[in-house]
Order: C-alpha cells, then sequence, then structure tokens
C-alpha cells in the first residue's frame, strides 16, 4: 500500500484528493489547519509555515517508520489587490502559505522518500501567463512555487524522485468565494483604481464562470502517481481568453489591458 502525504488536505482540492487516493487503496496523511474527517485518512492539524505545527505529524511518521511514496502540496490561499495599496501582513502571508510552505515540508519530509517516490505542486493557470493587474500576488506566488518545483525536479532527478506540476483553472472550491471576497473588499477599498475595480469585477466573474469540481484536478493528481512516466506538467480548464491575451506581445498585452480597464 502506497502512502501519500496531502498539504492543504481540508481544502476542497485537497480533500477530494484525498478521497479518490483512499478509494484507490492509498493510505493518505493529511495536513491542515482544520481536520480532516474522513475514513482512512490520518489527519494532522498543524500550520504548515512552522516547524512546530508539522513536528508531531513528523515524529509519529518517524517513530512508525513510514516511508512516504508522495507528497501532495494542494495547501494555497488566494488573494486580491493593488500591489502598491496591499498591506505587508497580507503581501507576507499569501507567500509563506503559497510557497514557503511547500519548501518547508519538503525540507522535512522528503528524507522520508526512496527512489520511485513523487512529488506534485498544484499551482494554477496563471503561473505560466503574465500577472493580470490586480490579481498579481498571487500569480507571482503560484509563478514562483513553479520556479521551486522546476528547480526541485532536476536536483531530486539525482535520487530518482520525480516532480510534477498541475495547473487547473478555476476549481470550484471555498478558493472561489475568496476571490469573489477580495474582489469586494478591493473594489471598495482602493483609492487609485475606483473605475477600474468596477470593470475588472466583470473579468473576473468571466473567468470564474468557467469553473470544474475539484475531482478533475484529484483524477489527475491520481494519473500523476500512477504513471509509469509522469507529465513535468499537467494542465486543465485553462481560460482561452487568457491564452490569447498571453499570445500577444507584451506590450500589447499592457495595452489591451489598459484600454479595458481604464
Amino acid at each position: 500500500m502506497k502512502t501519500i502525504l496531502v498539504t492543504g488536505a481540508s481544502g476542497g482540492m485537497g480533500s477530494a484528493i484525498c478521497r479518490q487516493l483512499t478509494e484507490h487503496g492509498f493510505r493518505v496523511y493529511a495536513l491542515d489547519v482544520k481536520p480532516l474527517d474522513l475514513p482512512d485518512v490520518s489527519s494532522f492539524v498543524c500550520d504548515l509555515r512552522s516547524e512546530t505545527g508539522t513536528s508531531t505529524a513528523l515524529a509519529w511518521l518517524q517513530e512508525h517508520q513510514t516511508r512516504l511514496d508522495a507528497i501532495v502540496h494542494a495547501a494555497g490561499i488566494y488573494d486580491l489587490d493593488s500591489l502598491v495599496e496591499m498591506d505587508d501582513e497580507r503581501f507576507r502571508r499569501i507567500f509563506e502559505v503559497n510557497v514557503f510552505a511547500a519548501c518547508h515540508v519538503n525540507r522535512l519530509f522528503t528524507p522520508m522518500m526512496e527512489p520511485g517516490s513523487r512529488i506534485i505542486f498544484i499551482t494554477s493557470e496563471l503561473a505560466p501567463l503574465h500577472p493580470l493587474p490586480f490579481t498579481g500576488v498571487y500569480a507571482v506566488t503560484k509563478k514562483a512555487l513553479e520556479g521551486v518545483a522546476s528547480s526541485l525536479r532536476t536536483e531530486l532527478a539525482l535520487r530518482d524522485i520525480t516532480v510534477s506540476v498541475i495547473r487547473p483553472g478555476a476549481v470550484q472550491t471555498p478558493l472561489l468565494g475568496d476571490s469573489t471576497r477580495a474582489l469586494d473588499r478591493f473594489c471598495g477599498n482602493t483609492v487609485h483604481y475606483r473605475v477600474n475595480a468596477a470593470r475588472f469585477r466583470r473579468i473576473v466573474d468571466g473567468v470564474e464562470s468557467r469553473s470544474i469540481p475539484p475531482e478533475k484536478v484529484a483524477d489527475n493528481v491520481y494519473r500523476a502517481l500512477t504513471s509509469r512516466r509522469p507529465r513535468p506538467v499537467y494542465n486543465l480548464n485553462r481560460n482561452p481568453l487568457l491564452l490569447l491575451l498571453n499570445a500577444l506581445p507584451k506590450g500589447l498585452q499592457q495595452w489591451v489591458l489598459v484600454k479595458i480597464l481604464k
């Protein structure tokens, strides 16, 4: 029986991943700030940013001499704001959760992995694209996480451990509600972009209307865990308008966005 560590396990994508893995006979250890009550899942409540928070799970796995076959990074938060108006605390928090926590977990738990193991990062369709205005901080964290994954892929190839990235578009999880609340807060609080914000709301609503259930992400995780040769990147539900915009020269992209938003 293969053993999988899942971060962000109580979230929409994380819980869907845990359900699918246990249904296929995997042993799952779940890490999150909230407990996950699922059959055949061992849940550890912890703050992934803190070594103190993750030490209980680490000690338990070490005590039981558990070998990890994979780590699935599903932890993540969303935020939206102007880069010149976002306060330092929120700016640090999204980087700590979306980027630093994954690095922290890898440092602690990869010593428990043997050749043939796998690490999977869930990023975003925005990660390979030029950052959009106001969603920039979220996109930058996902782009940074992909940079971590790319570098780690080469490093861990020396240990015969594979690294894959899954890039979903909009997914039907509580993060969609978080994005709506962040957008409402931004529209209500911004000093410099009141006209732009109202138009940007319509763009965000259009992008998020093409959402998929989290089980689709879980399908890709399972595929990456069981394929003989997992892909470096799995794309799903990418928005065609965002792809079309990104295909334009960077200067033209900026011109289009300014015309739409100004």
